[in-house]
């Protein structure tokens, strides 16, 4: 009996040892949710309402006070919003636009961040940082300069404006990737050298394989920033055969008016494939983003 009331005592021991009451953890937990669901049910909000204005017709997308559900329901939004525009065009321009970026941006960034974190070369750090500092510029600042380079190539009204420059050349990438490789050991890199590989066959063969968690998570980054861009397809592309799906969504502006229900109805459709691959991929970003945060030194 004396046995098992100490060990009844014990926590409540603990959280006076710790100078906390016993009902404080409880608080503290309670006050964390509260918090947590309040900010998901913030950045929710826009997407909710984005569905429901969908299934409205446009009497009801602006009424004061708002009526959020529907009623009547527009289920015939969706269609018309297929039909109103080419979107089998703007999904197939942005799907393979989103992969070749991607599988090419992985490519070089992972032989720079490869570079800069395993091979010393004079100013290496220097060049970094100037690399670096390429992320602080923003980039309304350089496209004037990008669309005379791409003017001058004749490139202008082509995807090439819009798949080379970010497959070339992305600062972010190559800091994640570099972070990783530098936990890397580099007794693997020395077997490798002793058994008679050089500098790309390592990388190929040893640092690449070893990449995949730091590289799944940076495909799925560079796959959504790459479906959602607008301000870089609307600079370049001229023609309506071209454009990817956030030109199309742009296309339901009026010079006068704005259609604001099949607008919504695209919207949610253009946002499903994000949807998808963030689901699918979101345990590849914790552990791609949690992998590169410890290993990086």
């Amino acid at each position: 009996m004396a046995t098992s009331t100490v060990a009844a005592r014990a926590p409540a021991a603990m959280y006076v040892a710790a100078g906390r009451k016993p009902g404080q953890k409880l608080i503290e937990s309670l006050s964390l949710h509260f918090f947590v669901i309040l900010g998901a049910f913030i950045m929710a909000f826009p997407f909710l309402w984005m569905v429901l204005t969908s299934f409205k017709d446009s009497s009801q997308a602006f009424l004061i006070p708002p009526k959020w559900i529907p009623n009547p329901w527009a289920l015939d939004n969706y269609p018309r919003s297929l039909q109103a525009l080419p979107f089998d065009i703007g999904y197939f321009n942005s799907f393979y636009i989103s992969l070749i970026v991607v599988g090419s941006t992985l490519i070089t960034a992972s032989m720079a961040a490869y570079a800069f974190a395993k091979i010393k070369f004079p100013g290496r750090e220097v060049v970094f940082l100037l690399f670096l500092a390429t992320m602080m510029v923003p980039y309304q600042v350089t496209i004037i300069p990008l669309f005379l380079i791409m003017k001058a190539l004749g490139w202008v009204d082509t995807h090439l404006a819009i798949i080379v420059p970010p497959a070339l050349f992305n600062a972010f990438a190559v800091f994640l990737l570099r972070q990783f490789i530098r936990g890397i050991p580099k007794e693997l890199e020395e077997a490798a050298m002793i058994d008679g590989c050089n500098r790309f066959r390592t990388y190929w063969q040893i640092i690449l394989p070893l990449l995949v968690p730091a590289m799944s998570a940076l495909g799925i980054f560079l796959f959504l920033n790459s479906w959602n861009s607008f301000f870089v397809p609307l600079i370049f592309l001229n023609s309506p055969e071209l454009f990817t799906v956030p030109l199309m969504l742009n296309q339901f502006r009026g010079q006068y008016t704005v259609d604001w229900t099949l607008l919504m109805a695209g919207s949610a459709i253009a946002v499903i494939p994000v949807l998808v691959v963030y689901i699918l991929g979101q345990r590849k970003i914790i552990e791609g983003i949690t992998l590169t945060g410890l290993t990086g030194r």
